[in-house]
């Protein structure tokens, strides 16, 4: 059903706040950040802010929410593309370095932790697509012949886990001289054949 011309308004001004607070919290704590600020960055009152989304807390939790589905919808849509095995490789394994660039892990971490709502929502979406998408692509990998059959899909899932989860820590120590293009070739060639000689 088509939104008529006040509906159109309402919309936008929501996603204009969204946008703002997303912007504001790549800079500031979350815990810190005030209505005033988003207004000002929004361009619209404070009670505009209270009545599209009644807290503060509430209007965090729908930026965080947006922001988690569009995630999941680029990561679906890059998984759907031509994109080789090893590309697809890469970009999963290094999707949170985005992510913690954006908002810093602590805050992702903080903010689950103080808003249960926020947390079961993140591992729902994660149990319910993140999982199934990668088994997919690990599965399309063994029938290709890109991935080996004698290892099982779970203990690959793992390994890819335990290297997304270190990526943040690994990439905080590279100085400013490093390549990154490169180092994530790097990494990926790892993934795919260890420390032995490839062509």
């Amino acid at each position: 059903m088509a939104m008529n011309g006040f509906e159109k308004r309402a919309q936008l001004k929501k996603e204009k706040i969204m946008k703002a607070t997303l912007e504001l919290l790549q800079t500031e704590d979350a815990k810190k950040l005030k209505i005033t600020e988003i207004a000002g960055k929004a361009g619209v009152s404070q009670v505009t802010i209270y009545n599209y989304f009644g807290s503060k807390e509430e209007l965090i939790r729908d930026v965080f929410i947006a922001y988690i589905r569009e995630t999941i919808d680029e990561f679906e849509a890059y998984l759907a593309s031509e994109h080789t095995l090893k590309e697809k490789i890469e970009h999963i394994v290094f999707q949170k370095k985005k992510n913690s660039r954006t908002f810093g892990i602590a805050t992702m971490k903080k903010l689950w932790q103080e808003d249960p709502v926020l947390a079961a929502f993140v591992k729902d979406e994660y149990m319910k697509k993140g999982i199934p998408l990668v088994v997919r692509l690990i599965e399309d990998g063994k029938k290709s012949g890109e991935i080996s059959k004698k290892i099982s899909t779970s203990t690959i899932v793992m390994y890819m886990n335990m290297l997304a989860n270190q990526a943040n820590t690994l990439l905080d120590y590279v100085d400013g001289d490093t390549n990154m293009d490169q180092l994530i070739e790097e990494m990926a060639d790892l993934f795919f054949y260890g420390v032995s000689v490839h062509d």
